[in-house]
């Protein structure tokens, strides 16, 4: 149990491994700073669910910072693309957002540091999950390093780390662990491409990940699915 009078910032999409992942933080005795980022996501649904999330476990402050990726396009959540509705399919998926989780953690590296917490939390998953590279252990052990080079903080000797406490999770694990700690996972949202009655699609990848969690975990899905997950 670390000193409750430490400080983190947590990044908090409104997705279930990202509340996991932040409540595990206030579970070991973290103050906690929640950020989540607009970037005109297909899903906008899910900055609703953060800010029940954040509010949900206990954040001291939460911030949606707006930041248009879409600008830049490439991905079924910024642009015109139809998001692939077919099961997982090996190989990176089009709902890959370049470089999402690099942008995503720079910013909560310039809000840790200006704040002065030395802990960022993530809740990506190296198991159960699309094939993002930015979700791999590398990638967070490469960005805790570059952390170190890239601030005042870092180069006087007060290094931050890189908490992936999901890292190694599957699905199932985390819905457990959401279970273990007494967390409402019906506030979250996973699905990418919401129906007009703001049901989850059921057919996205993250939609049936999500549902193979519950089912695993054998845990009460309470999501609503417009069609149930095979």
């Amino acid at each position: 149990m670390t000193s409750p009078k430490l400080l983190a910032v947590a990044l908090v999409s409104g997705g279930l491994d990202s509340m996991v992942s932040a409540a595990s933080a206030v579970a070991d005795g973290y103050r906690l700073l929640a950020l989540s980022v607009d970037y005109n996501q297909r899903h906008r649904v899910e900055l609703a669910a953060a800010a029940r999330v954040a509010e949900a476990i206990g954040a001291e402050r939460h911030i949606v910072l707006p930041l248009d990726l879409s600008a830049f396009g490439g991905s079924a959540l910024t642009a015109d693309i139809a998001v692939p509705k077919e099961g997982v399919q090996p190989g990176i998926p089009v709902t890959y957002v370049p470089a999402r989780n690099t942008i995503f953690l720079s910013l909560a590296l310039g809000w840790a540091e200006a704040a002065g917490a030395h802990d960022l939390f993530i809740g990506v998953n190296a198991l159960d999950y699309s094939g993002y590279p930015d979700c791999r252990p590398e990638f967070i052990a490469g960005f805790e390093a570059l952390a170190e080079l890239a601030t005042k903080a870092g180069v006087e000797g007060e290094p931050f780390r890189i908490r992936a406490p999901l890292q190694m999770m599957s699905k199932a694990d985390i819905v457990r662990e959401g279970q273990r700690l007494g967390l409402d996972m019906g506030l979250s949202w996973s699905c990418y491409d919401p129906t007009p009655a703001g049901e989850h699609c059921g057919l996205c990848d993250s939609c049936r990940l999500r549902a193979r969690g519950f089912e695993e975990a054998g845990v009460a899905d309470p999501t609503v699915y417009a069609v149930r997950p095979d």
